[in-house]
């Protein structure tokens, strides 16, 4: 497993309630449960990006927050804080947590879409990895058009993204301006997927499509995809 020696925060900057969580998340997978089990942050008092320390008191993240969540947590067992970031044609850009283990690459993720979650460590590159999210990401408007694997740390120097009380704007635009990598997909299959999306949820309004291949790779889904 590819893990940093040391962490940079110690365990003393932590509230109780942190390092509890902390404690009970030890593994990629442990966290992607807890993010499954916290509602999405829809953001309805308005556009947020919370850091760990708010988004463990809220009990809320959506996927910006969930990714640097992540970090933070899966930090003090080993993992360097990396995330993908995604662009999209549509400019609803996405981002999750990526990790190496056994050399493979996975990752853990909170969205609205089922296919934007979490994948299991079993991707040889983080390019085969992100394009495992390239069908999903097909909605009414949506597609995946470049992708970014960021150390945070380096990304953000001494910025504290980890606990500030204020919104993490400045993590955002940095991930925005930060140079992808170009997916190319060929309009034919964005237009195929986005015919049988749309299909889907003009019979099934109230759900979500869950009929693309290779679902094996995925992590398991919140609860609310699977009713």
């Amino acid at each position: 497993m590819t893990r940093s020696p040391i962490s940079p925060t110690p365990p003393t900057v932590f509230t109780p309630q942190e390092l509890r969580l902390i404690a009970r998340c030890t593994t990629p997978a442990r966290v992607q449960a807890w993010l499954n089990a916290l509602p999405y942050n829809t953001e309805r008092e308005g556009p947020t990006q919370r850091s760990f320390r708010v988004v463990v008191r809220t009990q809320r993240a959506h996927c910006l927050e969930a990714a640097l969540s992540t970090a933070v947590i899966l930090e003090q067992h080993g993992y360097p804080p990396r995330v993908l970031s995604f662009e999209s044609m549509d400019g609803l850009d996405h981002v999750i947590f990526v990790y190496q283990h056994r050399g493979l690459w996975g990752s853990v993720a909170r969205s609205r879409a089922p296919g934007l979650h979490g994948r299991k460590p079993v991707f040889r590159t983080a390019r085969a990895l992100a394009l495992s999210y390239v069908d999903p990401y097909v909605d009414f408007t949506g597609g995946v058009t470049a992708y970014a694997v960021v150390d945070l740390p380096g990304l953000m120097g001494n910025y504290d993204w980890r606990f500030s009380e204020r919104n993490l704007w400045k993590v955002e635009q940095a991930l925005i301006d930060y140079p992808h990598h170009r997916i190319v997909t060929s309009k034919a299959r964005v237009d195929r997927w986005r015919r049988k999306y749309r299909a889907f949820r003009e019979q099934f309004p109230d759900r979500k499509p869950l009929f693309y291949p290779r679902r094996e790779r995925w992590t398991p889904l919140p609860p609310e995809f699977l009713r």
